[in-house]
């Protein structure tokens, strides 16, 4: 073997507890398939000598690759290294990995944890593993009990560190604040900044084939940013693969990312990017250069919303739980020409706060006009997209003469009865009716809905997962003590515990589906006509069917508002 070129490697501190690794780790990953066809044991055990006598220590397998596999050629890899030199992670939590259709089942329950864990330590031959990850959060398991066997694995001296995969934004931001270090996968973009589609070919049997940022024509979409990322490359003397790990590299100390790869040349020239020093200009022009709105990724579904000719994402975003009703201006940041923008009037609350329910309804024509001007100015926009009246009252020909001075496109509906929408319509086309529509809530099915088919008004369900309850408000979660769930009526007064057993068969029905409780509640209102994952779910008539005979409307304790004045 060649000589290796050593560039001293510095050692970080991951997080506060004490676990110290290699600056630059190595994701054991692709060893084992997944990206390219798997490497036999000589070439793979080969790549993971050369990385540790190139000064990285961190390794990075899961028991879910290969599946199981890569734990083994690690582990026969260990043998022939020091293993107190060593930082070995490892992961459990996903289940029934399907490559072909990316739907993966998780489970965090005790005893799983613990079986995972002894299988691991078996497959990799060793007597405890230093980093062990929840590869996937359980939604079904509160996180304390999953937590609770992972400590007691500490204890026993099986694991040393503790890990979690795959966390929100928001819990990346608490991470930093508790001192928590942050492992980056794939952070050449699974392969893309190293040319992957561009420079060479993707392999007939790698799951890039049918990733969204690879497949669909969002390769080609995807290029120039590949393209802007060379020329600056250029510029510092590197590869562009060198200055995307660079770039993640200078994100901070607390920041160990674990590029993987099959050829020892590849792993040379990722050690490299070590010695490519950035500036704080240099990290924010290379950000320049790749936009995160610039990526173009999964390709969502255009739909018309009624018949006026509003054209809108198959799914799309309800703002309101952003500031607190459940617990820096967006628009600013997005191109305007391709957002929808959908905002309401008509809904006076004189306490000025959601959870004082003495409010009252103001459609007045003055009312309706100050009312969008001042939604207008806090939007910092030119023109609604969608302007609801929230509530109804006697308002359209106001409403009409905004849509005709262009501050308004299209005019919608909010909780409004059969005889309003019928009389609205007659005023000026109405293109969207919002009203509720779940799983638990489908008293509009009868009457509204077939009215809306009728007139070629478009639907716009609020509150699709039940006020968050098939997403596990209240059942794998706690309410929060703010929110006004805490008195809604099917959340209250032992209504939830009556209410739980819907939750569970739906549990039941989502394993069937590969897919989590909140996707098949969205998949069933989208077939009636995570979230985007929910679009991934096909359901059949009989499916649909099965799922409104496991939650039966007269089955569901509790009004679906505490205020009748706010439904129609």
């Amino acid at each position: 073997m060649e000589k290796v070129e050593v560039y001293a490697i510095p050692r970080v501190k991951l997080g506060s507890q004490g676990l110290e690794v290699s600056k630059l780790g190595f994701g054991c990953m692709g060893l084992s398939g997944f990206y390219n066809s798997p490497v036999d044991d000589e070439a793979g055990l080969a790549v993971i000598k050369r990385a540790f006598e190139s000064g990285i220590t961190f390794f990075d397998t899961s028991d879910v690759y290969g599946p199981r596999t890569n734990e083994i050629l690690v582990g026969k890899a260990l043998k022939q290294l020091p293993r107190e030199k060593v930082q070995l992670a490892t992961k459990f939590g996903v289940v029934g990995f399907d490559l072909t259709k990316q739907t993966q089942q998780i489970n965090g329950r005790p005893e799983y944890v613990r079986a995972c864990c002894e299988a691991s330590l078996e497959r990799l031959g060793v007597e405890y593993i230093d980093l062990y990850y929840q590869h996937r959060i359980d939604q079904t398991v509160p996180i304390e009990e999953t937590m609770g066997e992972l400590k007691k694995l500490v204890e026993e001296g099986k694991v040393k560190y503790i890990g979690l995969s795959e966390a929100s934004p928001d819990t990346i931001r608490r991470a930093h604040a508790l001192g928590i270090g942050i492992v980056s996968y794939s952070p050449l973009g699974r392969g893309f900044f190293a040319g992957k589609g561009l420079t060479e070919e993707l392999p007939q049997n790698s799951f890039l084939q049918s990733h969204p940022r690879f497949s669909g024509g969002n390769l080609e979409k995807n290029k120039p940013l590949y393209m802007r990322l060379e020329n600056l490359a250029m510029k510092h003397q590197c590869t562009p693969a060198q200055l995307a790990l660079a770039w993640v590299l200078h994100q901070g100390d607390d920041v160990v990312p674990i590029p993987g790869t099959t050829k020892i040349r590849n792993l040379d020239s990722n050690i490299g990017s070590l010695k490519v020093k950035l500036t704080e200009e240099d990290v924010k022009e290379i950000c320049d250069a790749v936009r995160e709105e610039d990526v173009r990724s999964r390709e969502m579904e255009r739909v018309k919303l009624g018949s006026q000719g509003l054209e809108v994402s198959k799914l799309g975003f309800g703002c309101m739980g952003l500031t607190g009703v459940y617990n820096a201006p967006a628009l600013k940041q997005l191109p305007r020409e391709k957002v929808q923008l959908a905002t309401k009037f008509g809904v006076v609350m004189p306490g000025g706060r959601w959870s004082n329910t003495q409010y009252y309804i103001n459609g007045k024509p003055e009312y309706a006009r100050a009312c969008c001007e001042a939604s207008l100015e806090r939007l910092g926009v030119d023109y609604i997209d969608l302007y609801y009246q929230h509530r109804i009252d006697p308002t359209m020909g106001e409403l009409k003469k905004l849509v005709e001075e262009g501050k308004v496109k299209y005019i919608g509906l909010s909780e409004a009865s059969p005889d309003t929408i019928r009389r609205a319509h007659a005023v000026h086309p109405i293109s969207a009716l919002q009203m509720e529509w779940s799983l638990w809530t489908r008293d509009i099915e009868s009457e509204i809905v077939p009215l809306c088919r009728e007139l070629g008004i478009g639907i716009v369900p609020y509150s699709p997962l039940g006020r968050g309850f098939f997403g596990g408000k209240g059942v794998v979660e706690a309410i929060p003590q703010d929110t006004f769930l805490q008195s809604h009526p099917r959340f209250s007064g032992g209504n939830l515990e009556k209410n739980r057993p819907l939750y569970v068969r739906m549990e039941n029905l989502a394993l069937k589906h590969q897919c989590t409780p909140a996707q098949l509640a969205l998949a069933w209102i989208k077939n009636l006509d995570n979230n985007i994952g929910s679009l991934k779910v096909k359901l059949t008539e009989e499916d649909v069917k099965e799922i409104r005979d496991a939650v039966r409307e007269e089955e569901v304790v509790g009004l679906r508002t505490a205020n009748e004045s706010s439904t129609w």
